[in-house]
């Protein structure tokens, strides 16, 4: 039996994966953040997660941002700027709240 799986399969699993291993809600959190809102620099993720009351250092959201990009491949990046900026690609973004609003 050959089963072909969809880039949106891998996405999903990828995404659940991420998820189990979310102890604190702070991954949950930053994907809703990039559900809701369009562009972000890291500078904002940290800024939006510190007064949402997570005890956050810069350099573990960028790590987290980053790991988000390359990992599981939903976010795009311009580094044109002085920072990058990141934005849900919008072809997750269905696969994103789906996973989110059942996890």
């Amino acid at each position: 039996m050959l089963v072909l799986e969809t880039i949106e399969d891998r996405v999903r699993a990828r995404l659940i994966k991420y998820l189990g291993r979310d102890d604190t809600g702070i991954r949950k959190e930053v994907l809703k953040l990039f559900l809701l809102g369009s562009f972000f620099t890291t500078n904002d993720v940290f800024e939006e997660l510190q007064k949402r009351g997570y005890s956050v250092s810069y350099r573990g959201v960028s790590a987290m941002v980053g790991l988000m990009n390359t990992r599981l491949g939903i976010l795009s990046i311009n580094v044109t700027g002085d920072h990058n900026v990141y934005s849900l690609k919008t072809e997750y973004r269905d696969i994103v709240d789906s996973v989110l609003q059942n996890y």
